[in-house]
Formats: structure tokens, C-alpha cells, sequence
């Protein structure tokens, strides 16, 4: 199997996984450019990495202008990788009704702004600034932009390339924010009195952030964050429950654009820093080889071992997933090589396709890197990133237990076997050879621990890496890889940086209405004010907020939105939930919407590239993860396992009753210990996982008399079975 992007299998022909990503992965919906365009690209992004690679090693600047900054090149590389529709790869020949209400919209829009602008001209007999000039130029600029493209729409012309209307947009971004670089001084000076100029740029890049995410990204956010600016304006209006005294147009553009908690928050701000460089060194990486390396080493390791391909699909998707923020790219990537290799040896289609979507959401939860999360969720929690990371490993530890059991397992019931040696990599050699890829890993974990910020870290990294690369000429980081890999890091952070600012107007509408805390109050109140219910709820809120998102803009709308119900309980009197255990619990289930049918976006991939159904692949992934759905309950009532208060012996004895209780998960999932299951066997087997997962003594003691019944029935049964083959067998011979 190689990486090209198409792929031949034997029963049902060629699989385009290009095609595959962008049907399930919209940040591969982007338009392929060549000459002047794709030149421009190239820069844009180039120049994007440079800039962040530049002020994380030698200072930031103010976060206000860094985020604007950043957003600059996102806005301006969105509008021209991805069009307005996944119906138009190329083309601006849009003949769908959709697009022509977005125009419609567009042109009363444009058309009332420009008419302000004419009335505010006269209102002051001509005297306005020269910022208000240029504003005013840019306004009328885009009004006649927005008729061009009318006109060019209904006549049927084509474009090749970008159309003019997204240069157009992707100039009107730049405007807009580079309006707060360059006014900086002056706007704070000026702090809550916002000008004509200020309001209509607000307005633009508010406009320009919603349909930047709506391509890049999906619908779902986008329509959030119009719902929660709406429900800004229309407050008075809600039912009781959620009302508030509701907000004037120029008090919310003031907030979201001006303010430091609306697009310009946390979410941009990481975004900005740390985020983009944790892409960008994994991005370097790639570029050096630790894909393939990663791939190598898992085929080394677990290759031989019964149902090997499977278990080298868990740990390569795992480890190359921690790096990644995409559980649908990271389906795609590793699973063009897994997949295959799964159905050469006897695993079905479906189970292949569930077991890479598996392995690899799961990376987002893995540490170090946790696809950047770790550093976001150290911000909200207020610890530092080695209490998140250190945190984050029991429960990855016993998530990953479960998939490589059930794994296992499924292997010995269909009798399946592992690849011949000889087919296999020597590990030793390529640790020789390659090993030296991991050394950049390991240098950004000892400088976190030494206390390094994670961007400063990631920049190290960076530079440890490009001398490293030339111990071998197959990794070699040649000034071409290098700009190629700073491209990459660029092209694939739009996404997270869309989403960020998106999620912005969400955090913003948050902290102008109190709406987490009104949303809270309703979970309390529907749940009685009791503990499951409320995570229930909870939990379903975080499945539907994470559909589609990214695993940064994922964690920041889901500990938004969602934690702050279980902020308000307590485990005992007195007792509050701990802030690890909340963040932890909406991190994991924001990130378990893909694997949730009906959308499991990261199993439907996996089914696409095993040829299998995909309703049937994503109930297979939902209970393959099965373990990823229960451990989060368990730690936010035993906070010992994210290393809460824990002292040894209750750690120790937490973690082995829990990794029993996994492995009596597994058989009860797949029905199978040394024997097939009958279905009784299999529920008591789950009732004993649970008991054994759920703290207190008199449960572990249940759960573990359990494991040792089905230990004896199953042992019984399979002798039984045996002799009965064998009595057979010496019948026949007869």
C-alpha cells in the first residue's frame, strides 16, 4: 500500500480517498489552483507560518493585534482555497436556489450599509475623516462586488480559478482587521464609543467570520453563532427562562468586534498562539516522515500478534491522532494503509472501518498533545499543562485498553492470524535508522516540564527537528520540504482558526446575556438538581455542540456551553465537582460526536474507505468506544482518576478494579472469552463492568466474583465443546 490518494482493493474496485475526505472532511473541499493564484496561495501561507513562527520565538504581539493578525491571513486563505459551494469545485456557475437568497440577502445588505454610509456623508456636509473615507470606499467596493456577482451569476458566466467576488471578500478581511492593527492606540483610547467606521467594520468581519466558517468548516457552528447574536438583539422577547433586557445592533458589534470577549476572546487567542504551532510542528514532522514512521513502528511492534493489522491500526491512529486535530483526516490518512491491511487478514469490512475511527478520535484525547486541547483546557481549568496531560492518561490508557481488547478478542473468535515475519519491519533497525524522529517529541514534553509556554516550546521543536531531518536522506527537511510543510501547517489551521472566532461570538454572547448560565439553571432544573441526570444531559448537549467541529473550537463551545451545569453540584455536601473532572467530561463527549451515529463523521469515513455500510460501521465504532462513554461518569465520581487528590494505594486499586472492568466491557461487546458468549453471559458481563468501573469496595468485590464466574463457565464450556469435537471426530474415524 502506498500513500497516493487512490487505492485498489479486491472486491469492489478503486478507492478515491480524495474524493473521501472532502465528502466527509469539509477542510478538504478546496479549490486546486495553479499560475499567479496558486502562487498567491503559496505565499499567503508561507507567509502566515512565518509570521507566527517569527513572534512565538521572539515575542508576541498584543493579543488584540496578534489575533487580528492571524485572522488576516485566515479570512483571506479561506475565501481563496474553498468556495461558496461544495456543488462548484471550480467554477462560480452556482445555479442552486440557496445561493440566490445568499445573494439576495447580500444585496439589501450592501445596499442599506451604503445607503447609511450616503446619509452619514450628508448629515456632516462632507466633513469626515479619512478613515471614515476609506470605510466608505470599502462599503461601496463591496456593494458593487456583491452586484458583479449577481450579474455574473444570472448570466451563466464561468470563472476559471477564484472568482473576483471571493478576491473580493478576501480583500474586505484584510481591511477589516487590519483596521485594529493600525487604529490600535486610538480605539482603546476611545473604549466604549465606538465610531460610524468602527460599527461598519464590526459588522464586516463579524459577516465575513460566519461565511469563512460556514465553508471551512460546516453549517452547525456558523448557525449557533447566528442564533446566539439574534438572541442578543431579541432577548426581551425569550421566555422567561432565558430573557434578558436585549441589546442594541451597536452594543453587539461594539462587544464582539471592539471588546476582548467577543471575536478577539480566548478562543482566538489560542488559536493565535499556541494552536497554530502545535499544527505547524506537526506539519514538520510529517513533511520529515513520522507518518510512515509511526506506521513502521506499530507494524514492528504488533504485526505478528493474532489480528496484528488491527492493533497496529490502534496504535498508529493513536499516536498520529495526539498530534493531529482531525479524527476524519486522520481516518483518511492512517486508514488507507489499516483498512486494507484489517480486511487482508479476515476482520469484515465494517469492523475495519470502526476500528480505525476508533483508534483515531481517540488520539484527541491522548497525551501529550491531546490535538491541542491539553493547552486549552489548562487555560479554563486555570492548572498548569502538565497537570491537564498527566491528568488525561489514565482515562486514554483505559479507552485504549478497551478498543485493543475487543480487538484481541474479535481476532481469537474468528480465529484470525498475524502477518509472517518476513513481512513485517525490524524494529530495531528502524529505531536505528529513524528513531531519531521521536527526539522532537520528547524535547517539547521536558519543555513543558521545565516550564517553557507551549508556543515557545513548539518553536523549539521546530528548529530541533530541521537538523535532526538530515540524519537521513529519506527525512531530509530541504528548504522545498520546509516551505511545503509551512504551507501545510498554514493550509490546515484555517479551519481551527475560523472556528475559533466563530466560537467567539458564542463566548461573547455568553458574557454579555449570562446565557451559560441560564442554559445551566435549565439542565439543573430539568434534572432535578441530581447528579446523573444532569451529566446525562450534559453529555447529550456535548454531543450535539461537538458534531463536525474541530477538537479545539470543539472543547472551547462545549466547556462554554455545557460544563458550566455541573458547576453548579456537588459530588457530597460540601464536595464540589472537580474543574479537572468537568472539563474533562464535556472534552470527551464533544469529541465522541464522531463516532455518534446518526453523524459519526469520523466512522462514516472509515466506512468509505472498507467499502462497508456506514450506519452499520458507526453503531460498531459506538460500541467499540463504548468504554469512552462510561469512563467519563466513572471519573467525575471517583476523581482519583484524573489524579485528584489520589494517594498510591487508592490509585493503584482504582485503576486495576478499573482496567477489569474494561476487560469485562470487551467481552461483553464482542460476546466472546475462550469461547462465543450466550447473550445472558454477555449482560452479566456488562453488569460486572460496571460494578467493577463504579467506586466502592462492596462493587469491586461484586464485579470481580463476577469476571471469575464467567472465568469458570466459559472454561467448563470450552472443554465441554472440545470433548464433544473430539467424540465426534472418533465417531467419524470409525
Amino acid at each position: 500500500m502506498n500513500s497516493s490518494s487512490t487505492a485498489i482493493t479486491k472486491d469492489k474496485g478503486p478507492i478515491d480517498f480524495q474524493a473521501l475526505l472532502k465528502k466527509y472532511d469539509s477542510e478538504s473541499r478546496y479549490r486546486l489552483l495553479f499560475g499567479w493564484q496558486g502562487i498567491l496561495v503559496t505565499l499567503l501561507a508561507v507567509s502566515m507560518s512565518c509570521f507566527h513562527f517569527y513572534t512565538s520565538g521572539f515575542g508576541l504581539l498584543q493579543m488584540q493585534a496578534q489575533g487580528a493578525v492571524h485572522l488576516t491571513f485566515a479570512l483571506a486563505l479561506t475565501f481563496i482555497l474553498y468556495p461558496a459551494s461544495r456543488r462548484a469545485p471550480q467554477t462560480s456557475k452556482l445555479k442552486v436556489a440557496q445561493d440566490y437568497i445568499l445573494m439576495a440577502l447580500s444585496f439589501y445588505v450592501s445596499g442599506y450599509v451604503s445607503w447609511s454610509y450616503l446619509e452619514f456623508f450628508i448629515a456632516n456636509n462632507g466633513a469626515v475623516s479619512y478613515a471614515d473615507m476609506l470605510v466608505g470606499g470599502l462599503v461601496l467596493f463591496s456593494f458593487l462586488l456583491f452586484l458583479f456577482n449577481i450579474f455574473m451569476r444570472t448570466t451563466g458566466r464561468n470563472f476559471q480559478g477564484v472568482p473576483p467576488y471571493d478576491l473580493g471578500m478576501a480583500i474586505m478581511a484584510v481591511c477589516a482587521n487590519m483596521y485594529l492593527v493600525i487604529n490600535h492606540m486610538e480605539l482603546v483610547q476611545r473604549a466604549g464609543l465606538p465610531t460610524w467606521s468602527d460599527l461598519i467594520m464590526g459588522y464586516m468581519l463579524i459577516v465575513l467570520v460566519l461565511e469563512a466558517t460556514r465553508r471551512v468548516s460546516n453549517p452547525v457552528l456558523p448557525s449557533l453563532a447566528i442564533l446566539a447574536l439574534l438572541y442578543c438583539y431579541f432577548g426581551r422577547s425569550m421566555p422567561d427562562v432565558l430573557q434578558h433586557k436585549g441589546f442594541s445592533i451597536t452594543r453587539i458589534i461594539n462587544h464582539m468586534y471592539l471588546g476582548g470577549e467577543g471575536l478577539f476572546s480566548t478562543p482566538l487567542e489560542v488559536s493565535s498562539t499556541f494552536v497554530f504551532m502545535f499544527i505547524l510542528f506537526g506539519a514538520v514532522l510529517e513533511r520529515a516522515g513520522i507518518g510512515k514512521f509511526i506506521i513502521d513502528i506499530s507494524l514492528a511492534l504488533a504485526g505478528r500478534t493474532s489480528g496484528g493489522p488491527a492493533k497496529v491500526a490502534v496504535i498508529a491512529s493513536g499516536l498520529t491522532g495526539t498530534i493531529s486535530g482531525s479524527s476524519v483526516a486522520n481516518v483518511c490518512t492512517t486508514g488507507m494503509f489499516t483498512i486494507p491491511l484489517m480486511k487482508s487478514v479476515g476482520y469484515r469490512p465494517h469492523f475495519a472501518g470502526a476500528v480505525e475511527a476508533v483508534a483515531s478520535t481517540g488520539g484527541q484525547i491522548m497525551p501529550p498533545v491531546m490535538g491541542a486541547g491539553a493547552f486549552i483546557m489548562a487555560t479554563f481549568v486555570g492548572e498548569s499543562y502538565i497537570a491537564v496531560a498527566t491528568a488525561a492518561i489514565v482515562p486514554a490508557l483505559l479507552y485504549y485498553a478497551a478498543v485493543m481488547l475487543q480487538v484481541h478478542l474479535e481476532a481469537k473468535r474468528l480465529g484470525l492470524k498475524g502477518i509472517a515475519k518476513e513481512n513485517l519491519p525490524n524494529a530495531g533497525r528502524l529505531m536505528r535508522k529513524k528513531g531519531f524522529l521521536l527526539l522532537p517529541l520528547f524535547g517539547i514534553v521536558i519543555m513543558l516540564v521545565m516550564g517553557f509556554t507551549p508556543f515557545m516550546a513548539a518553536f523549539i521543536g521546530i528548529l530541533i527537528c530541521i537538523p535532526l531531518s538530515f540524519l537521513n536522506h529519506e527525512t531530509r527537511l530541504t528548504p522545498k520540504k520546509l516551505m511545503e510543510a509551512f504551507e501545510a501547517g498554514a493550509r490546515s489551521s484555517l479551519a481551527v482558526a475560523c472556528a475559533c472566532a466563530c466560537v467567539g461570538l458564542i463566548v461573547g454572547t455568553s458574557t454579555l446575556t449570562g446565557l451559560a448560565l441560564k442554559i445551566a439553571n435549565t439542565i439543573v432544573d430539568l434534572s432535578g438538581g441530581m447528579l446523573l441526570p444532569t451529566l446525562i444531559l450534559t453529555m447529550c448537549a456535548s454531543v450535539f455542540l461537538g458534531i463536525g467541529l474541530p477538537t479545539t473550537a470543539n472543547f472551547i463551545v462545549t466547556s462554554t456551553m455545557a460544563a458550566p451545569a455541573l458547576k453548579l453540584l456537588e459530588l457530597a455536601p460540601g464536595v464540589p465537582i472537580p474543574d479537572m473532572a468537568i472539563y474533562m467530561f464535556v472534552f470527551y463527549f464533544g469529541i465522541a460526536a464522531d463516532l455518534t451515529p446518526p453523524v459519526a463523521l469520523a466512522a462514516y469515513a472509515g466506512a468509505g474507505i472498507a467499502k462497508a455500510d456506514p450506519m452499520r460501521t458507526g453503531v460498531t465504532a459506538f460500541k467499540l468506544a463504548l468504554a469512552g462513554f462510561i469512563v467519563p461518569y466513572i471519573y467525575v465520581y471517583n476523581p482519583i482518576l484524573l489524579l485528584v487528590g489520589a494517594t498510591p494505594l487508592p490509585f493503584i486499586m482504582a485503576v486495576a478494579t478499573a482496567l477489569l472492568g474494561v476487560f469485562l466491557l470487551s467481552m461483553s461487546t464482542i460476546g466472546f472469552y475462550r469461547i462465543n458468549m450466550p447473550w445472558y453471559l454477555r449482560v452479566l458481563a456488562l453488569g460486572g463492568a460496571l460494578s467493577l468501573l463504579m467506586p466502592g469496595t462492596v462493587s469491586d468485590i461484586a464485579g470481580f466474583a463476577i469476571l471469575v464466574f464467567i472465568h469458570v463457565i466459559q472454561t467448563i464450556r470450552m472443554r465441554n465443546t472440545g470433548n464433544a469435537a473430539q467424540h465426534i471426530q472418533g465417531d467419524t474415524a470409525q
